[in-house]
């Protein structure tokens, strides 16, 4: 590359693009790093679009980029792309540099989440922070609206962009990880910007006024307007918008940590729209955004930090009330969870537990969903999650737990609703049942809880004094040192605020611990009782195949039974092993003591289920109707199906002589077999019918032999007549000399022979007769 002073910023874009694709790696970073050292921002603003595009991808995708969501810790370019991206790196320099000259760079608002580019593109300006002031108004009109942000903001949209942007990947590139480059680059930008301890480290660029610029302040004069109020049309609200009054000189210190906040939470949970929820009262709209489960672990990433920033506070700044001798990072930490992320986290937790398809992938959003209601968990102290479950929630989180009742309530049902639809006996469902138990059952929590919906109970008239007062919810944007409001101290209106706020003002609100929820409480107590008892049988039945599947298995001794599967484990939070059936009675235990049910009426509960049950779940068939082609579950029947309460017995039921070669088997001999018996059998079958149908005893000899064993059904699997009849026919079946348990007996009794001087043609003779005459004795003629 040649230096600044005998190159064009025109040639520079060219180069760079043509270097990229012609030369390595390692040499295409390390000659960027000397042009941001050298160029100056006038020409570092033309590649930086570019170049921030090469590494997180374009827009639509189209661009890959660096593929930092797959890039593993064991690729030669891994140290590489992280020095280069690091905070303090040179990507991060260039920022620096360009926000020193106040840059703008345009997004096209068609790429900002659904809710955000529908209001806008109707003309109404939705209450987002990162908007504010930012809008680009074309004359082509409002189709092609941009934003302009600057060069820091730029920057973390595109990252936290390349996320759920869905991108062409090839083949092989397709698996990601907690130690992915993406990943661990979110982690390092949540510390290093929302740090836990210090401050945020200044730039190391100054404009002509000493300081990188922040954004543009909101005007105090302009109201917050909520997601459930109607705005004012755009044009006026953009103007109102302008920037009126001087920067805060205390939002210089955080301006950045607000920043990759509001894009971070805007861009990861805002994609579906809390006026639809509050219309529908549950998130069943169909909504082109889906999350993937890399998606909702960065965001469990970004819960768990929050909780650990906000955690971080002093504990003088905690019970301060004159919040005007605190610092700006300090007030942010005091606010950040309850004003940035808790509304769109509600809706978008809501929306996963409505539409996540019901298998094992729905932990990640169970554990972000736990991490969330958890705080305690992040404050920085060495904890034991032996002594943690006894030692319970400390009385001062009560606040939190109220404040977030919804959180917990809510959200709670929605999870019954599908626990009461999966399958119990597995045990990775069987675990997600046992995590969500036990964090429940911690001492004390339930207590928050019912104490936080007897304060929503209390009677309205209690707030008609207090309506005056502008509660500040989680909805209002901006920078809250620009925009302060009063701290409401009363409780019951802050619980109220928040239900009412979410749920909207006709919420019909069903209390956690009331009789309604109770049912259905107790209803998953006998389902989880049922699939314990179903788990505890398959697990006795699975350590008697391990203890008699020896050596022998190999000839055929053991089990040959191919549908039945082994039940294993799962580690629990100790890193224990632990069974299905032991993961369900812990759960059984814990919403007991949830829900304060003793013994008795557990005890009373059980029998009751064990009243309506008869020969036992595992011997019945699923509730069904029998139709043209066989056996239809109902509703009920397939309850059952799903959580392993009944099930049919699933077997081959086609010819016997086709089923799938046993590994008991050896392959060539079946093969043969069957080419000799179908001979045999297409020959004489007319004969073998006869023989069959006569009543008197060579009739039934012949039946013992020639029919087939599968003939005799018991009525118990859907099996349909045409199979039926056509498995009854009687015919020769020479299979079983080829299974090596049979080879096995057919060579020791040669050998026992040859012990007695016996020849093989002695031994085959006396075989045979030996055969027969079991047969005979056999034979129901004598019975």
């Amino acid at each position: 590359m040649a230096g600044p002073a005998m190159q064009q910023p025109s040639f520079l874009l060219a180069n760079l693009k043509i270097d990229s694709t012609t030369k390595p790696f390692l040499q295409c970073c390390q000659e960027l790093v000397k042009i941001i050292d050298d160029y100056p921002a006038k020409e570092l603003h033309l590649i930086f679009p570019w170049l921030v595009e090469s590494v997180f991808g374009s827009l639509d995708g189209v661009i890959v980029g660096w593929n930092l969501r797959f890039l593993q810790a064991c690729s030669n370019q891994y140290n590489i792309v992280m020095d280069f991206l690091n905070p303090s790196g040179p990507m991060m320099k260039l920022v620096y540099k360009l926000q020193a000259e106040d840059y703008k760079y345009e997004i096209p608002v068609s790429f900002l989440p659904g809710p955000v580019k529908v209001s806008i593109q109707e003309g109404v300006l939705p209450d987002c922070p990162l908007l504010n002031n930012k809008l680009h108004f074309p004359l082509s009109g409002l189709q092609t609206l941009s934003l302009a942000l600057n060069p820091f903001e730029y920057y973390m949209f595109m990252f936290a962009s390349s996320l759920i942007t869905p991108k062409n990947y090839s083949l092989g590139q397709h698996v990601s990880s907690l130690d992915s480059a993406y990943f661990v680059l979110v982690d390092t930008y949540l510390k290093y910007f929302l740090p836990t301890e210090g401050s945020v480290p200044p730039s190391p660029f100054t404009n002509k006024r000493g300081s990188v610029s922040p954004p543009a302040p909101r005007a105090p004069s302009v109201p917050f307007a909520g997601y459930g109020t109607h705005s004012t049309s755009l044009l006026k609200r953009h103007i109102s918008h302008q920037p009126s009054v001087t920067a805060d000189p205390a939002a210089q210190e955080i301006w950045r940590s607000e920043a990759l906040l509001q894009v971070f939470v805007e861009m990861w949970l805002h994609h579906y729209s809390l006026e639809m929820y509050q219309k529908l009262q549950s998130p069943q709209v169909k909504e082109p955004f889906t999350p993937t489960e890399e998606h909702v672990l960065v965001v469990r990433l970004l819960v768990k930090h929050l909780h650990a920033f906000s955690c971080s506070l002093k504990p003088e700044q905690v019970s301060s009330s004159a919040h005007s001798h605190t610092s700006p990072l300090e007030e942010l930490k005091r606010v950040v969870v309850h004003r940035f992320v808790q509304q769109k986290l509600y809706v978008f937790l809501q929306h996963c537990f409505g539409h996540w398809p019901l298998d094992a992938s729905f932990r990640v959003v169970l554990e972000t969903w736990l991490s969330y209601i958890q705080p305690w968990r992040y404050t920085g102290e060495k904890t034991n999650p032996q002594t943690d479950q006894n030692k319970g929630v400390p009385e001062k989180w009560s606040l939190f737990v109220q404040e977030n009742l919804l959180m917990y309530t809510k959200l709670f049902q929605g999870f019954l609703n599908r626990v009461v639809r999966t399958d119990l006996v597995n045990v990775k469902n069987a675990l997600m049942v046992f995590r969500v138990a036990k964090v429940f059952a911690q001492p004390n929590l339930s207590e928050m809880i019912q104490k936080g919906e007897q304060l929503f109970l209390e009677p309205e008239h209690v707030l008609h004094h207090r309506q005056h007062r502008c509660f500040l919810s989680p909805g209002h944007g901006g920078s809250f040192l620009s925009a302060r409001q009063p701290v409401v101290t009363d409780r019951v209106f802050r619980v109220k605020s928040h239900v009412y706020g979410l749920e909207g003002q006709d919420c019909q609100y069903k209390q956690m611990f009331g009789t309604e929820l109770r049912g259905t409480v107790l209803k998953l107590i006998q389902i989880i009782d049922q699939a314990r008892q179903t788990a505890k049988k398959i697990s006795d039945q699975s350590a008697e195949v391990a203890a008699n599947n020896s050596f022998m298995s190999w000839f055929g001794m053991g089990s040959p039974d191919l549908n039945y599967t082994f039940n294993g484990g799962e580690v629990d939070d100790t890193g224990a092993c632990v069974k299905t059936h032991e993961f369900l009675e812990r759960s059984l235990d814990y919403l007991c003591q949830i829900f304060r049910l003793n013994a008795g009426q557990l005890s009373q509960l059980m029998a009751t289920l064990g009243s309506g049950q008869d020969d036992g779940n595992s011997k019945q068939l699923p509730d069904s109707v029998q139709g043209e082609k066989g056996l239809i579950l109902t509703d009920l029947g397939r309850m059952q199906v799903i959580n392993g309460l009944r099930r049919f017995e699933i077997e081959y039921q086609g010819d016997p002589e086709l089923q799938p070669i046993r590994s008991y088997e050896n392959a060539i001999l079946v093969r043969l077999f069957f080419k000799i018996s179908s001979l045999v059998n297409e020959r004489f079958g007319g004969h073998m019918d006869a023989l069959c149908s006569r009543s008197d005893f060579l009739g039934q000899l012949g039946r013992h032999y020639l029919a087939s064993p599968e003939a005799a059904a018991d009525g118990r699997s859907p099996e349909t007549r045409v199979t039926a009849e056509r498995n009854r026919r009687p015919r020769l079946s020479l299979r079983m000399l080829a299974s090596y348990r049979t080879l096995l007996m057919l060579l020791l009794l040669y050998l026992f022979g040859a012990l007695f001087s016996s020849g093989p043609m002695s031994s085959t003779l006396l075989i045979l007769t030996g055969g027969f005459l079991y047969g005979l004795l056999s034979c129901p003629v004598w019975r």
